[in-house]
């Protein structure tokens, strides 16, 4: 055991853990933050990601123990007052079926969205290729990612969630 200092989701963070525990057992078990779920434990399903840094990453796989001073997002730390554009895209395309995979897929197209504000298809399709959506909705989670594309100021997203992602604030 050792103690780990984080940001998450804009909040410092000291835990006294095991520095090979993954994080997503940190968030969920430690602080609570149970949006990110566990899938498949290895990495390749999306169900627990999250940004590091303000890229999309497994938590499922990652040691807590290689985040020291890092700054660690979770689906909790977007939108927590309001829907962002994403979210709002997400609930008018009517994306969620059973849901579990949905803060994942959110975190993913976040993350592509901070680096290509207008996707097309194809680039969709690879950043959104490591999430697996057992329900299928694939085809309107893509719809939703280019609702939120032309709702999104210029970023493709909203301020809040840039600032959230890059650990730049807590979210509101």
């Amino acid at each position: 055991m050792r103690q780990v200092s984080l940001v998450v989701n804009g909040q410092a963070v000291s835990l006294l853990v095991d520095p090979e525990t993954p994080l997503l057992w940190v968030l969920r078990e430690q602080l609570g933050l149970t949006g990110s779920k566990f899938g498949c434990g290895k990495g390749l399903c999306g169900a627990c990601t999250v940004h590091i840094d303000g890229a999309a990453t497994r938590s499922c796989i990652l040691p807590v123990g290689l985040l020291e001073g890092r700054s660690i997002t979770t689906i909790e730390g977007v939108g927590a007052g309001s829907l962002t554009t994403i979210q709002q895209a997400w609930v008018d395309e009517n994306v969620p079926q059973c849901g579990y995979c949905q803060s994942g897929q959110i975190m993913s197209a976040l993350a592509l969205l901070a680096q290509n504000a207008s996707p097309d298809d194809a680039a969709i399709d690879v950043a959104m290729s490591g999430n697996i959506c057992r329900c299928g909705t694939y085809a309107r989670i893509r719809k939703a990612i280019h609702r939120a594309a032309n709702a999104g100021a210029g970023l493709g997203m909203d301020a809040m969630a840039t600032d959230a992602m890059a650990g730049k604030g807590e979210a509101p």
